[in-house]
């Protein structure tokens, strides 16, 4: 009964999820305006070329940044129930703060976070 049932959930995922779009395709307001296809930025012409390629320090720094971020995620959670989880949780949590410590200074010395 267990494969039958997720079949059927799968199917009736996908047939809710064609019949929105189908029916959104059907009532929604179309419009030919030529500049619905231009790409929008400010609301103002671009000027000079609208590819410009950046350094990669900006995404390495961006990577770097989401990863503390994510690091904050973790710990704020585990800073509330920390008097329930015990001995083994904190020596979990030292590993994790550990290997995101190497990793920072992996970056520190790959000059990554650097601005320039």
């Amino acid at each position: 009964m267990g494969s039958e049932a997720l079949i059927v959930f799968l199917l009736s995922g996908v047939a809710l999820v064609a019949g929105a779009n189908f029916l959104s395709n059907l009532i929604s307001h179309k419009s030919d305006n030529p500049s619905k296809r231009e790409p929008y930025e400010c609301g103002m012409e671009t000027i000079g070329p609208t590819w410009v390629q950046f350094k990669v320090g900006y995404y390495l720094f961006a990577i770097l940044f989401l990863i503390f971020d994510v690091e904050i995620a973790f710990l704020v959670p585990w800073a509330v129930v920390f008097k329930e989880v015990g001995l083994v949780a904190l020596v979990e949590i030292l590993i994790f703060l550990l290997i995101l410590g190497l990793g920072l200074i992996y970056a520190w010395k790959k000059r990554a976070l650097r601005w320039e």
